[in-house]
């Protein structure tokens, strides 16, 4: 368990803000600090509180939840976790490109949402378990080619390395990637962070998104 989560949300539909403000308030490590209207509102309340993450919709006046994503990581003010109501939506897939550590569906229910903001604010990131797979390969498929520095910073990373940024690829969690590769958890947290540093990338979803414009195949 994650302790002393701090959360902004920001969804323009006050009921919606406050459904997800009662159902985070369950759970006693997580405390929502600010709400937003909107995306410039999303953007200045995380650059005063700075909080862990910071739950965003998509389609918000003024600024749209991409725009703010992408703000909200350059600044490393906090990790983004989206909110969509489809679940291959082209704005979802703008959002993982501007550094978003994942998304979920809006129908998702009060334990899944809870658990991940306590994941994302881990630095692990999420994707709605329903779709992770066919939205990764959805969108490797749309995406341009991996760059040669892309593809040159991959050959650099060790065989266990490249091994985890492959089941990175195939959707797979922290603990299933440990399961699949015989190691511990914290181990595989560390080469995560590692791949991270090494690729120049934002978050394990835009990993996952290389591994898939790259090939990689997952270890069996």
């Amino acid at each position: 368990m994650t302790a002393g989560v701090r959360v902004v949300l920001a969804d323009d539909q006050a009921a919606v803000r406050a459904g997800l403000t009662l159902i985070l308030a369950s759970a006693p490590e997580i405390e929502v600090v600010g709400e937003a209207g909107d995306g410039e509102e999303a953007v200045r309340l995380c650059r005063d509180l700075r909080p862990d993450v910071a739950v965003l919709d998509v389609r918000m006046p003024r600024l749209d939840g991409i725009s703010a994503t992408r703000e909200i990581v350059a600044d490393g003010l906090a990790d983004v976790l989206v909110l969509t109501t489809f679940d291959l939506d082209e704005y979802v897939f703008a959002a993982l490109r501007a550094g978003a550590a994942g998304f979920l569906l809006k129908d998702t229910d009060a334990a899944g949402l809870v658990a991940a903001v306590r994941t994302v604010a881990r630095g692990e990131g999420i994707i709605a378990p329903a779709v992770t797979r066919r939205l990764i390969t959805a969108f490797a498929r749309t995406a341009p080619a991996a760059p040669a520095a892309a593809r040159s910073a991959v050959a650099a990373l060790t065989p266990r390395e490249r091994d985890v940024l492959a089941c990175l690829g195939a959707g797979l969690s922290n603990q299933q990637i440990a399961q699949r590769l015989a190691m511990a958890e914290s181990t595989t947290k560390t080469h995560v962070s590692r791949i991270l540093a090494k690729l120049e990338l934002r978050s394990r979803v835009q990993a996952a998104i290389l591994a898939q414009e790259l090939g990689l195949t997952a270890p069996q």
